[in-house]
């Protein structure tokens, strides 16, 4: 008999099932769970630790350094800025604003050495700027000398070190940085005098700077002459404010009205005419429309250099022919490990074949051959074609031995292509034969025996029956070759010549001789999207779940 309705609703209403604790069956799911998921999170930990140092970040670095160009903005702020009011479809080189933000610029950039990086990386758009930057860097000192010359006349104090740290710098700053110079212990930061940055705003600027560096390099500035600009900067704040001597030190004022005083006579020769005068390269508008295409702090420059092209005035156009190197090597490299995996499997499939077939013992043996190769140095084994294949190598002399070959028309197998196809596969080989025989000892031997034992040839059998059977394989050591292939730049460095290197060589130049990391990560994106991409096209014809290790 079902028990009373009344029993029942009470039952219902004695609340949520408890577990042995006394807490709610739910939340000790809940807890136990979330236990069960911090144990297996611990345990994956450290690969994901691994796989994130080893592998995302380098990536993620790969593709900032692609587009990073922060070096130009940093190096020359007020010159970028300058430049933003130019007309670049003038066909006239900028005004005198922007050669005065640009003297700026390059007085603290020669300084700091930073001034040969940016033409470097500049370089890279618009050969000569290089040079140019480094001979503009040996000439700015002039500039700044030409009005210190001019100030020295009035009195030799101007060029005594001690004599501007005195003058604008704060009295406390002034005493500790000499009891620092007298018990020889690095001078405190350097400090302002009050009011000076106002009555002489570049000058404490650029001097600020100055005695910043100095302090950095163990010096003080008490004892180190400022840089050349500084007087450059005097002479034009003198000029804004000839009442500036009110600012300074009661020692260095009546020196400061002497200059003031003396400012307006003395010879001025604007920044673009000094400029110019240092090379006629600065009054050729190409140089600054390619310093304002790259002012700013990120550039599609280097993946445009990688595709060929470059950013101009005028547009993105394509470069010189005979400097058409990149899409040619891209094609080259994936045709060639296509090939090379094409090869592989020519020649790793009999093998494999041969090994899952003969008895344990003697397939023991030849796998030992096989794996023999990866108990040789790389180097070792790519140098080892370099003798074989030479045209006074083993090979050539073993042709004009038996006579195939004359001994004046010895075959070229090396520096071209093919050399680095016959190395190549010897080297991957292995890569191909160890997924195929995976596969191929999976096959059952009854599945052809019953083929045959129905009325199949031998060709039927294999064709209809076992090679379908071990298109995984092939599949898992096609990916394998050809993604080791495609990276390859050991071996076709050594063998390829000018007609066999991979893209993997022109990045590994760019990182290791010409320091262009932003093309070498733009080429290495490029190259990490192409692989992405034959990846995609591979899982849609052929389907991913079909790659099998056995």
């Amino acid at each position: 008999m079902a028990p009373p309705v009344s029993n029942m609703t009470d039952a219902t209403q004695t609340g949520p099932v408890l577990s042995a604790d006394g807490t709610p069956l739910k939340r000790s799911l809940q807890k136990a769970l979330f236990r069960q998921k911090m144990r297996a999170l611990a345990l994956i930990a450290p690969l994901l630790i691994f796989v994130l140092v080893t592998f995302i970040l380098p990536i993620g670095d790969m593709l900032f350094r692609s587009v990073e160009n922060q070096i130009v903005s940093a190096t020359i702020p007020r010159t970028v800025v300058a430049l933003e009011t130019w007309d670049a479809d003038s066909g006239e080189s900028p005004g005198e604003e922007v050669y005065a933000a640009f003297y700026w610029d390059m007085a603290e950039a020669v300084e700091a050495k930073t001034h040969t990086r940016l033409g470097g990386r500049l370089n890279y758009e618009m050969t000569g700027l290089s040079s140019l930057f480094r001979k503009t860097g040996r000439g700015v000192s002039d500039i700044g000398e030409f009005y210190m010359d001019q100030l020295a006349d009035l009195n030799d104090e101007w060029e005594e070190g001690a004599f501007l740290a005195d003058a604008l710098g704060a009295e406390s700053w002034v005493s500790a940085a000499t009891d620092a110079a007298a018990n020889d212990v690095t001078a405190p930061a350097f400090v302002l005098r009050d009011g000076v940055a106002d009555a002489l705003p570049l000058t404490a600027h650029i001097y600020s700077r100055f005695a910043a560096q100095t302090l950095a390099e163990k010096d003080s500035p008490l004892e180190e002459d400022p840089w050349e600009a500084v007087y450059t900067a005097l002479y034009q704040d003198l000029i804004s404010n000839p009442n500036a001597a009110s600012a300074v030190s009661p020692a260095a004022a009546n020196l400061f009205t002497d200059a003031a005083a003396a400012v307006p006579n003395f010879e001025n020769i604007g920044f673009k005419e000094q400029f110019i005068d240092i090379d006629k390269d600065w009054d050729d508008p190409e140089a600054w429309q390619t310093i304002q295409a790259y002012s700013s702090a990120y550039t599609a420059g280097y993946f445009l250099a990688a595709m060929d092209l470059m950013n101009t005035p005028d547009g993105i156009a394509r470069v010189d022919e005979d400097e058409r190197i990149y899409i040619r090597l891209f094609g080259r490299t994936i045709f060639m490990s296509l090939l090379i995996t094409g090869t592989c499997i020519l020649l790793g499939y009999p093998i494999a074949y041969l090994l899952s077939n003969l008895k344990v013992r003697h397939a023991n043996l030849l796998m030992i051959l096989v794996l023999l190769p990866f108990w040789t140095s790389l180097l070792v084994r790519t140098s080892a074609w370099k003798v074989l294949l030479q045209q006074q190598g083993v090979i050539n002399d073993l042709l004009v031995w038996v006579g195939l070959v004359a001994d004046d028309s010895r075959l070229q197998l090396i520096n071209n292509q093919l050399g680095t196809v016959i190395a190549m596969t010897h080297i991957l080989l292995p890569f191909m034969i160890l997924p195929l025989f995976s596969v191929m000892k999976t096959i059952p031997p009854s599945y052809v025996r019953a083929a045959k034992s129905l009325g199949a040839t031998n060709w039927t059998a294999f064709w209809r029956v076992y090679f379908p059977q071990s298109v995984p394989g092939i599949g898992a050591g096609s990916i394998l070759v050809f993604i080791l292939a495609i990276g390859y730049y050991i071996t076709p460095e050594l063998v390829g010549g000018t007609s066999g290197v991979f893209i993997s060589n022109r990045i590994a130049y760019h990182i290791s001789t010409s320091l262009n990391w932003g093309l070498a990560a733009a080429l290495g994106a490029m190259l990490l999207v192409l692989v992405l991409a034959l990846y995609w096209i591979y899982d849609k014809m052929v389907g991913i779940d079909n790659v099998k290790l056995g």
